[in-house]
């Protein structure tokens, strides 16, 4: 098997339990955990995209009107951006994370989900840039370990990276939301018949 195709095979296996997570978060007014980074992966397998929900044109203007009268303001910055983000607004997106990251630097959430955006736009590598600064504020943050992980096997189909980042965040939290995932993801790759020790195909 290609190494592609094991790539698609994954995003088969876990996509479906990713998306389910992120919906179940994003209803309870959470962080946007951006986990829906498989998506271009399943995609590219063949699977239709989803059209992306309409931004809400009221928050915006109320939370650039709050931003106004308070630049400093990062919780703001930080809705702002989750409220592209939710709409698919990528670049949008990106420009009120970084305004929130740069307010309040030791926000791994913010961080991460800053990382994520631009994975979405294309930029892996100052993704897993800013995972890293993500884990340097918290080296135990399994969310971004998890993200971390769908980069590595969707953007660098980097197989072997992605399961060392997932084995971490089961090692660390099992049964979390995170952990549930991140053994799924695993299943995902052990049913592939893919495993670090034999990175062929």
């Amino acid at each position: 098997m290609r190494l592609d195709s094991i790539v698609f095979a994954v995003a088969g296996m876990c996509f479906g339990v990713i998306l389910g997570w992120v919906v179940g978060v994003q209803q309870a007014g959470q962080t946007p955990p951006a986990l829906t980074t498989a998506a271009p992966a399943s995609q590219a397998a063949g699977g239709a995209a989803p059209q992306a929900p309409p931004l809400d044109e009221a928050r915006v203007q109320s939370l650039m009107t709050v931003i106004k009268n308070d630049p400093e303001n990062a919780g703001a910055a930080l809705e702002l951006a989750n409220t592209y983000f939710d709409a698919e607004q990528y670049a949008d997106a990106i420009t009120w994370y970084e305004a929130s990251v740069r307010l309040d630097p030791s926000n791994p959430n913010a961080s991460t989900d800053l990382g994520v955006s631009y994975y979405y736009s294309g930029l892996t590598d100052r993704a897993l840039e800013q995972f890293d600064v993500s884990l340097a504020l918290d080296p135990a943050h399994t969310k971004t370990m998890l993200n971390q992980g769908i980069v590595l096997a969707f953007g660098r189909q980097d197989l072997a990276g992605a399961q060392a980042a997932w084995e971490q965040v089961v090692a660390l939290a099992p049964n979390s939301p995170e952990g549930q995932a991140a053994s799924r993801a695993l299943e995902g790759i052990a049913a592939a018949g893919h495993s670090a020790a034999a990175p062929g195909g």
